[in-house]
């Protein structure tokens, strides 16, 4: 089993890259992102799952070991290979797919090729309460911003809305706060709650 590879990178085609370890090239499939960040002649460090068929060996490398781990909880779910598998983590972060698993949004799994509405559903039934990953950082916030933004989302689950409307209004509320509102949880939860409005407020109150 090969579970990381360290080298020179050689070459970079959007998903593949080859990676040289001790004299020998690795040939590896990588998300479009992953790859991008990815230069020639600089080294790279990936963790790496090999897939062994009867005619193939494939080498899939990720940026860390929440992808791994993504990848190999994806690829245990009936209809999920190794291709739809890497198109889930092409089309969204691993805190993204546990956070779309524990608030039962399949839809995000239908958006990617090769995923219908039956193994969108069966993702979500499979991994349920099964993936730990840690959070990342949202485009311009940092890691108090995200530490923020699960405050707000657990205060307003708190108050009784369910966790899928919560959510979608604390990203709107972050995608319009500014700075110092991102990084307070009494401003961001005030921003959620207008996303959520008046009314909706009022009665999980008086619930």
């Amino acid at each position: 089993m090969i579970s990381s590879v360290r080298g020179t990178v050689l070459a970079v085609a959007g998903t593949s890259v080859i990676i040289e370890v001790g004299g020998v090239g690795l040939g590896l499939q990588v998300t479009p992102q992953h790859g991008q960040s990815l230069r020639v002649g600089s080294e790279a460090s990936v963790r790496t799952a090999l897939i062994v068929r009867e005619d193939d060996l494939s080498l899939y490398g990720f940026e860390d070991a929440d992808g791994l781990a993504v990848f190999d909880a994806l690829r245990g779910v009936t209809g999920v290979g190794p291709k739809s598998a890497m198109g889930v983590l092409a089309a969204m972060q691993p805190d993204q797919i546990a956070h779309a698993i524990a608030v039962e949004d399949d839809s995000a799994f239908r958006k990617v090729s090769g995923i219908g509405p039956k193994t969108a559903k069966l993702i979500i039934l499979s991994l349920a309460g099964k993936l730990a990953v840690n959070p990342t950082v949202r485009a311009g916030g940092n890691k108090n911003d995200a530490s923020v933004a699960d405050s707000v989302l657990v205060a307003l689950v708190g108050l009784g809305w369910n966790e899928r409307a919560a959510s979608q209004a604390v990203d709107e509320a972050i995608s319009g706060a500014t700075e110092s509102e991102r990084a307070a949880v009494p401003q961001l939860l005030r921003l959620a709650l207008t996303r959520l409005g008046p009314s909706q407020y009022a009665g999980s109150q008086g619930s």
